[in-house]
């Protein structure tokens, strides 16, 4: 059977570098906010081309705290793709903001830069783009877009770790930018992880109170916060996996080009792009037959995902949300999209056998 993801097989490489880091930890005596944390951020800080990175508990937290310190008042509307992930919307919907889908480009799954502006309205605060799959976004078109109507840009680069757009990396673009570091993710931990990265001093010193309990201070509490803290276990075994971040890169490159050298013509596969370096978290394809699609390459053994099989504008949870917006493009995806195996533990002949099951079908 060939697994679409296997996270022992993934971190198996790892395993005495992450000993030695958790051994570290460990005999430290310090468990939160100690000097791993620090350095962790300090390098991811560098890594994304920003000034500052603050670690927090996961994705879902970098989001809503962004949008938390940049106090919008409730009902302000933020623009968001139609196709993402539900974890940004939620983000949104926890902050008493109104979601506003805006359709993505068929092509690059991205947010549409040619629609953004037909959605804008006086309540619009936010612009909050999520670079799918690994492609990173239009940014020119979208920094442009939100300097004329002096919009803030949040960026989800949850997917997106590396991912490059004209020589500049994900998360160095907007007023901040969200990270998770889910177990699968390119830079994926052992649990639950995330970042916000900015290049405003002021707006990382925000999400740094923020995340703890409101407080610069101990016991002394300026504003109402949460605990969401980077924990100094994760952000050890982080440093660890992120000296690998260009290795792993490349390697996804490698299997991504066997499947765009090899597939037939049936398989709409993503649209590649001289601005745009991919770093495929995910290698998604379309197809019209797609669950019959799925269910053959099960049957050959071949493991595959779907991200995602529902719209969000179709969630039981976002009913007197959004259900009330038309998003024909994105529900066009979310029924045709495939996820195929492209994890750094496979080997490039798995990838051929892959490639060979599926030109038979």
């Amino acid at each position: 059977m060939i697994d679409y993801e296997n996270l022992h097989q993934l971190n198996k490489p790892l395993f005495d570098e992450y000993k030695k880091a958790f051994n570290e930890v460990l005999e430290s005596g310090w468990y939160i906010l100690g000097n791993k944390v620090k350095e962790f951020e300090q390098q991811f800080a560098q890594y994304c081309q920003t000034k500052y990175c603050v670690g927090v508990a996961n994705g879902l937290d970098a989001l809503h705290l962004s949008l938390r310190a940049l106090n919008f008042e409730q009902g302000s509307e933020v623009l968001v793709p139609s196709n993402t992930y539900i974890a940004t919307i939620l983000s949104i919907v926890e902050n008493k903001l109104q979601p506003i889908l805006v359709e993505p480009n068929l092509a690059t799954y991205n947010i549409d830069p040619t629609l953004i502006e037909r959605h804008i309205t006086p309540k619009t605060k936010a612009i909050l783009v999520v670079h799918l799959y690994g492609k990173m976004c239009d940014m020119d078109s979208i920094m442009a877009i939100a300097k004329k109507y002096q919009l803030k840009v949040i960026e989800d680069c949850a997917q997106s770790h590396g991912a490059q757009y004209k020589g500049k990396y994900s998360g160095s673009f907007g007023d901040y930018a969200a990270h998770s570091f889910y177990p699968t993710k390119n830079l994926g931990a052992i649990g639950d992880a995330g970042a916000v990265t900015t290049q405003d001093e002021g707006l990382a010193n925000c999400i740094k109170v923020l995340r703890n309990y409101g407080s610069e201070i101990k016991y002394y509490n300026e504003v109402v916060g949460v605990n969401s803290r980077l924990d100094e276990l994760q952000a050890a075994l982080l440093l660890v996996k992120l000296k690998y971040m260009e290795k792993i890169t490349a390697h996804k490159r490698v299997l991504a080009n066997i499947y765009f050298n090899n597939l037939k013509s049936d398989f709409i596969l993503p649209q590649l792009h001289s601005d745009y370096i991919d770093v495929f978290h995910i290698f998604n394809i379309r197809h019209e037959k797609r669950d019959a699609l799925k269910d053959y390459l099960l049957k050959n053994e071949i493991k595959t995902e779907i991200h995602y099989p529902v719209a969000p504008v179709k969630q039981k949870a976002m009913k007197g949300i959004i259900d009330n917006q038309v998003t024909p493009i994105a529900e066009l995806i979310h029924q045709t999209t495939l996820s195929l195996p492209i994890s750094y533990f496979h080997p490039e002949d798995t990838i051929h056998k892959v490639v060979e099951v599926m030109n038979k079908f």
